[in-house]
């Protein structure tokens, strides 16, 4: 990687993308950030390469210019209530895979939920369970992550993306470090979280290209 690389991250005013951007400004690279509010950004925003928009108009973005330099993309997008009935994040992974194939842009990190089951795979009868008792209202946020998981699984193996089926409970201090794994979830903090995807996203792992894993504390 290359002294100051160019990151898009998407979703960076969220509870793990703040934490995300702040890592990657820190480590001295680039951020472009897509927001609907410019206002979120706080002062953060003068560090930043901002683009006002929504992934829900994505007929009035321009992903091709959005991309363009880019050497990573991020997606940490959640809205539990824009996703309750339309697959956003599904619709907008259409136009802009395609964005990142024209403008020579290989590596993908995508945050899923970690009840969101994995494409061709399946939940643990205890994550099930979750699902469908006290995270139920989250459901709609999990069929988008499925859809994206499916999408990526079966048209985007030419890119090299990975999936981070975060076990995101809480913002605060960070509880440790975490690791990625095929079987064990542990329920972390926005923080945690946001630095792991960010580890995995510079120096992945060779066999964590095409996976779709949950991250446990060490």
């Amino acid at each position: 990687m290359s002294t100051s690389s160019l990151f898009l991250v998407l979703g960076a005013t969220g509870g793990t993308g703040k934490h995300f951007v702040t890592r990657a400004l820190h480590d001295g690279h680039r951020v472009r950030v897509l927001v609907r509010s410019l206002q979120k950004l706080g002062t953060q925003a003068k560090d930043l390469d901002v683009w006002e928009g929504s992934i829900t108009d994505v007929d009035k973005i321009d992903t091709d210019k959005l991309v363009e330099g880019v050497d990573y993309v991020v997606s940490m997008l959640g809205d539990k209530e824009l996703q309750r009935d339309k697959k956003i994040n599904y619709l907008f992974m259409q136009k802009l895979v395609p964005s990142m194939r024209k403008q020579g842009v290989k590596r993908f990190l995508y945050q899923a939920g970690g009840l969101s089951k994995p494409y061709q795979g399946s939940l643990s009868w205890t994550l099930w369970l979750l699902r469908n008792t006290l995270a139920s209202g989250f459901n709609g946020q999990h069929l988008d992550n499925e859809a994206v998981m499916e999408y990526l699984e079966t048209q985007a193996k030419d890119l090299d993306w990975m999936v981070h089926r975060a076990g995101i409970i809480s913002d605060g201090e960070s509880k440790g470090t975490l690791q990625r794994s095929k079987t064990k979830f542990s329920m972390a903090t926005h923080r945690d979280c946001a630095d792991y995807s960010y580890r995995l996203m510079i120096d992945p792992a060779r066999d964590a290209v095409h996976t779709s894993d949950f991250s446990c504390y060490v």
